[in-house]
């Protein structure tokens, strides 16, 4: 029988397509792909490759004053935003702007041509995890900007243009209605309940274990109760914290080892598949709270939408979540 799921923390239903449910390894992506650490180690054409480097773009690197580098951060070449100029509303009658004022960086996260996070050393992905610490420190200082959006496209399927491993920050000018959708509906349920809706289910996640993938002392990944497509993945610190921000370093520590974990059963389950990930957290000007709580998503992009969902707003996934952590768990095969 099909479910409708509800995202406890979105108020967001999905349908659970039971009835014509695939099973998790009919998601493994076709033997005859080329996998990323099967690439080239250098693109003598792509910008982001060692020797190739754009200075003029460059916002910092790490490690710092030297020649060489383990990851950097530049400004894109074709950025959303400009980051120069005074942040100007108008509003007239039904035509609403402003300006497009505020950040597009791109952090090269190794300098491999064919490096993937999910095939990189602890050490390694904890550089990448420190520097979107470090600029979206840097960036929510600047008053005009009220919220940073950190996110990875890795393959095509997932909107990245460019193979050679990296990331994005966006700091905008506004928080998006989707944003301020999760932090009311999460400030309505601590009103109601006294609690944190992302603490609550995590504690449930926890107790009932068929969705967990990994764990550590200080973080949890699972498979969400109401996916919206096939092996949708969460990554929630165990402990409160809205602002991703505010991390401390004994946090920082245990984060690149479960994400590594993560995503090499990914790799390894389901051959390189295509992914966005994204790390959600507060706007750049709202305190610590009782009620929102950051965290990491992970989605494959193993289904497409269709009318139904442009629609009705709604998801189908053709998998049972439950099924999908199973998968996962079962091992990781060594490269």
């Amino acid at each position: 029988m099909p479910e409708l799921r509800q995202n406890l923390a979105t108020r967001e239903w999905v349908i659970i397509s039971s009835e014509r449910a695939r099973r998790p390894n009919a998601y493994i992506e076709a033997s005859d792909r080329i996998l990323t650490h099967e690439r080239p180690e250098h693109d003598a054409h792509c910008p982001f490759c060692l020797g190739n480097e754009e200075l003029d773009l460059e916002v910092c690197r790490y490690p710092e004053g030297s020649q060489g580098w383990d990851t950097r951060v530049v400004r894109n070449k074709y950025p959303a935003l400009a980051e120069a100029g005074t942040l100007v509303r108008n509003f007239n009658g039904v035509e609403r702007y402003i300006t497009g004022i505020g950040y597009h960086e791109v952090l090269v996260e190794h300098t491999l041509h064919n490096a993937t996070l999910a095939l990189m050393t602890d050490e390694e992905i904890r550089a990448v995890v420190d520097m979107y610490l470090r600029r979206g420190r840097e960036i929510s200082d600047d008053p005009r900007v009220e919220h940073l959006v950190f996110f990875k496209n890795h393959g095509e399927r997932a909107g990245a243009s460019l193979v050679h491993p990296h990331s994005q920050i966006i700091g905008l000018p506004i928080v998006p209605g989707d944003i301020r959708h999760r932090i009311e509906e999460s400030r309505r349920f601590f009103d109601d309940t006294g609690q944190c809706v992302f603490c609550t289910m995590l504690a449930d996640e926890l107790s009932r274990g068929e969705r967990l993938i990994a764990l550590n002392d200080h973080f949890a990944a699972f498979v969400l109760y109401a996916s919206s497509s096939p092996f949708h993945i969460w990554i929630l610190p165990r402990t409160h914290r809205a602002s991703f921000m505010h991390i401390d370093e004994d946090s920082l520590i245990h984060l690149a080892p479960l994400l590594r974990d993560v995503l090499f059963r990914l790799y390894t389950h389901l051959n390189d598949p295509d992914y966005n990930l994204i790390l959600r957290s507060t706007p750049t000007k709202e305190p610590e709270n009782g009620y929102f709580h950051w965290y990491i998503a992970i989605v494959p992009r193993l289904s497409r939408s269709a009318g139904f969902e442009l629609g009705s707003g709604m998801w189908i996934n053709p998998t049972i979540p439950e099924e999908c952590a199973a998968f996962l768990r079962d091992g990781a095969v060594a490269l």
